[in-house]
């Protein structure tokens, strides 16, 4: 064999050598990424089996059919057949060490000065900016203020979605169960609308149901727990009246449509959102 031939064979061998090495890599390669899908796919199916737990499996702190005194993150069936936001009461507080979630009574009516606040509730899905009325509900935004003063909206979740009936994302729980709230309770409902419509952008404090709790207790059982409009809805007062408002959203509504139209975790139409919303700090102006 010449020795042109000789480099030819020797060439062809080692090409059919690398081509050889190559494929093997290939095979190699597709074994692992066989063992990352499977892996991948036997944590995903404990991720859900663990969230469905802590949904379904935690007792009265997941939501329930019907709100309990301490505000339960479900609701109530209202006599038109939709749903009441729930609230808070002072059964299950949660006491700071200072400030004024810790205090048995809530701050004065004069810290809302008569007159309307800027404040900013920076998310981790983006700013909400929000506009108060402190000469409408003095006493709703005195105590939302001083909490948001003291931190107590700080890194606390929404944990309440509602998209039937009623559309409503409510926040304020730093339990993040719906059943959280500072060591005092107030009232009476302020500035309830009489016609019951709490138009898209609406910022209003949830309470505990009337048919739970007698009309008088309920009306005295807000606490840090709101709740945000975020579609024209028809809320119908039960015995104790409506809701207190005390503000509304003037930019980033958006974010909490985002949250809605991505629903609840469990696909109901109430219940804790599919996009968690963490408050990461709640800034006055």
């Amino acid at each position: 064999m010449s020795s042109r031939h000789r480099a030819a064979a020797k060439e062809r061998k080692a090409r059919e050598e690398q081509a050889r090495r190559e494929a093997e890599a290939r095979r190699s390669a597709r074994r692992r990424w066989r063992w990352v899908a499977i892996a991948a796919g036997a944590a995903l199916v404990a991720l859900v089996v663990y969230g469905l737990w802590l949904v379904l499996g935690q007792g009265e702190d997941a939501p329930a059919a019907t709100p309990t005194p301490s505000t339960s993150a479900s609701a109530q069936a209202a006599p038109s057949g939709t749903a009441s936001p729930a609230a808070t009461s002072t059964d299950d507080p949660i006491v700071t060490e200072s400030g004024w979630g810790a205090s048995s009574t809530p701050p004065p009516t004069s810290v809302a000065e008569d007159r309307t606040w800027t404040v900013t509730m920076s998310t981790n899905m983006g700013d909400i900016v929000m506009e108060l009325d402190g000469a409408a509900a003095p006493q709703a935004v005195a105590s939302f203020l001083s909490l948001a003063g003291d931190g107590y909206y700080d890194s606390t979740e929404c944990h309440r979605l509602t998209t039937e009936g009623i559309y409503i994302l409510q926040c304020g729980d730093p339990l993040g169960t719906g059943a959280g709230g500072p060591a005092y309770s107030f009232g009476p409902i302020e500035n309830a609308p009489a016609d019951g419509d709490y138009p898209a952008g609406t910022l209003a404090m949830a309470r505990a149901s009337a048919s739970d709790v007698g009309a008088d207790a309920a009306a005295n059982s807000m606490g840090s727990q709101f709740f945000i409009v975020y579609e024209d809805s028809q809320i119908p007062a039960d015995a104790a009246g409506g809701y207190t408002v005390f503000g509304r959203v003037v930019q980033g509504l958006g974010i909490v449509e985002a949250v809605a139209e991505a629903g609840t975790i469990t696909g109901d139409s109430d219940g804790r959102p599919a996009l968690s919303v963490i408050v990461n700090e709640v800034s006055v102006s």
